[in-house]
């Protein structure tokens, strides 16, 4: 799969189309409360897409439930989410590739029997569940 097409817009152009969680997770890095999104566990077949651009990122078969409190995933499509170190080095940011929202983070190497040994804890609000039979995910 390609890269995705860049997305810029302008902070007003975010505020006007992000409810104001999303705007503050997505645009300003924020996380929502453990427990409290409404993907945590949610495993239906489908795909997820980023919730500010559109943008394709995880299909279902790649969730799995590893009691963080966030939905987790063990990899994303390729060429969808962009990685990167946090300011302090600690942790690793993933963000959608087309529009740079910031989706949480990763995390390697926790022993899960999951096929990359990796953990994208993503927050609920920056993703948009689309079915598998819906016809914006065919």
């Amino acid at each position: 799969m390609a890269a995705p097409t860049p997305i810029h817009k302008s902070e007003e152009e975010w505020r006007a189309i992000l409810s104001p969680e999303q705007f503050t997770i997505l645009r300003q890095k924020g996380t929502e409360m453990k427990g409290t999104g409404e993907y945590n566990k949610f495993y239906e077949e489908g795909i997820y897409n980023c919730a500010g651009c559109g943008t394709p990122l995880y299909k279902s078969d790649t969730k799995f439930d590893s009691g963080c409190g966030w939905p987790a995933f063990f990899e994303g499509l390729p060429g969808a989410i962009n990685c990167s170190p946090d300011p302090d080095g600690r942790r690793t940011e993933i963000t959608c590739a087309a529009c740079g929202g910031h989706l949480g983070h990763v995390f390697k190497g926790e022993g899960f029997k999951t096929p990359t040994d990796a953990r994208h804890c993503v927050n609920s609000v920056s993703v948009k569940f689309i079915p598998a039979n819906s016809p914006a995910s065919l």
